[in-house]
């Protein structure tokens, strides 16, 4: 009873403080109330249930070896989105949609694009903090509310990369599992393409159905970005070259400095203008605190057209640093409930008596986003949920593939809608919305997990093992 507290607590205070400030202010101090339930976790396991400090260290660094690799890939993706945007790689890609994309096959086509490149190049995070930008921008031009918009992006690219090869966390659950991962991939593909089937057409019919902006509005933007932006194909380099560096599986931390820098050097190729627009000479001394500023700071350009304006201010990694106090927050608050031992009695309690497919599978899929909300990370949550129900598994002769699937819909592809999770608040600061917000549009990362159970339930392309 006791080592349900802690989630109570922090799920009690975050509705509530949904409920009368709104979802934003909750994301905004959502950090505090992790760091308040982990401290409410360790001050419990000292007074009922003490446990050895070498423990609760223990337990914190298991986390923190899964979740201190992502600082470095925050605070790249930070500068990409700065230098990206100054650069003009993202003015000349909204652009070129607002010429060519027809509104109304607006959302598909964002969902369909990025779901492509995340295939590509097996990563979501990188999807979303590059073509995704763009498209968030076309979306709001285009009239469409930031819900729908980040919903689109964030189911193609959770698709592309569930299903990639290439993608760490399908590696990561295939082999934990001891499946093959052409195999998982193959298995997991009964429940993710009528998912992204489903989320097509919930978009593709949410645009022919929605009251897009007027063509001359889109005309406006496209005046203001050619009146301050040179857009030019030439600037596209920056995201071929970053798109070749995916591909020959360059370190991810490597392929996103590499294109900051690229897009920093752009500033100066491409768009000289933007150095006097943001009131700088071309000094030596001048031009070395501009890019202090650009890469660290907050940037503003004036274009004329207030909407415009606010899509291509930058925020650089000090926009970013909320979003990576809130990862340590989560990592001390998932290390401390392993350590007390809190986690490991709560998921233990979800296993006993468990014995019928249906039971197993849904106790797997709640295990999944139970675990995956305490830990704040999907890399850690897919192995402790594997570790937990792989003999559970075995012995009621169930496949491995089984499970290695059902901790895809339930963990890879759920971590992007828990506020406080690495995935959540990553893209949430990089789209500039909120996570309750977009929830529910990533009609993806919804329908993946039900399909799981909808599966489960009726036994279609399931079955036991022999003794």
């Amino acid at each position: 009873m006791l080592s349900i507290l802690p989630i109570v607590a922090l799920l009690t205070t975050l509705i509530g403080i949904i409920i009368v400030k709104g979802a934003d202010t909750a994301q905004s101090i959502s950090y505090l109330i992790l760091l308040g339930a982990a401290i409410f976790s360790f001050a419990l396991s000292t007074i009922f249930a003490p446990q050895p400090i070498s423990k609760i260290i223990e337990g914190i660094k298991k986390s923190s070896s899964q979740i201190l690799p992502a600082i470095p890939i925050l605070i790249f993706i930070a500068t990409v989105s700065a230098t990206w945007m100054l650069s003009g790689v993202v003015p000349t890609l909204i652009d070129y949609g607002l010429s060519i994309i027809n509104p109304k096959f607006f959302l598909l086509i964002a969902c369909a694009v990025c779901a492509v490149i995340s295939v590509l190049s097996g990563s979501s995070w990188s999807t979303i903090a590059t073509i995704g930008i763009a498209f968030q921008g076309i979306g709001n031009v285009m009239g469409y509310s930031d819900g729908w918009i980040a919903g689109a992006i964030i189911s193609g690219a959770y698709f592309g990369d569930k299903v990639s090869p290439l993608s760490d966390t399908t590696v990561l659950a295939s082999s934990s599992c001891k499946v093959n991962l052409f195999t998982h991939i193959k298995y997991l593909m009964l429940t993710s393409t009528p998912a992204m089937i489903i989320a097509l057409l919930v978009y593709a019919g949410v645009g022919f159905f929605s009251n897009t902006n007027e063509a001359s509005q889109s005309f406006d933007i496209i005046i203001a970005l050619n009146n301050s932006f040179n857009i030019t194909p030439w600037v596209l380099a920056i995201p071929i070259i970053t798109g070749i560096l995916i591909a020959m599986r360059i370190k991810t931390y490597i392929t996103l400095a590499v294109s900051s820098l690229l897009g920093l050097i752009g500033i100066f190729v491409f768009q000289p203008q933007i150095i006097e627009m943001l009131g700088y000479t071309t000094t030596w001394n001048d031009i070395c605190i501009m890019c202090s500023d650009v890469l660290f700071t907050e940037t503003t350009i004036s274009t004329g057209n207030e909407l415009l304006d606010s899509l291509v201010s930058t925020g650089g990694i000090a926009r970013m640093m909320p979003t990576i106090y809130l990862v340590l927050c989560a990592m001390t608050f998932g290390g401390i409930l392993i350590g007390t031992g809190m986690l490991g009695t709560i998921t233990k309690a979800f296993t006993t008596k468990i014995h019928s497919l249906r039971q197993t599978v849904s106790a797997t899929v709640g295990s999944g986003l139970f675990i995956n909300c305490c830990t704040g990370d999907q890399y850690l949550s897919i192995l402790l949920c594997g570790n937990l129900f792989r003999n559970l598994y075995k012995k009621n002769r169930l496949e491995p593939r089984l499970l290695s699937r059902s901790l895809e819909d339930s963990i890879s592809v759920t971590s992007v809608l828990i506020p406080w999770n690495s995935c959540g608040v990553t893209q949430s600061t990089v789209l500039g919305v909120a996570t309750l917000t977009y929830l529910p549009y990533c009609i993806f990362n919804i329908a993946s997990p039900l399909l799981s159970l909808f599966f489960a339930w009726t036994g279609w392309k399931i079955r036991r093992l022999k003794n």
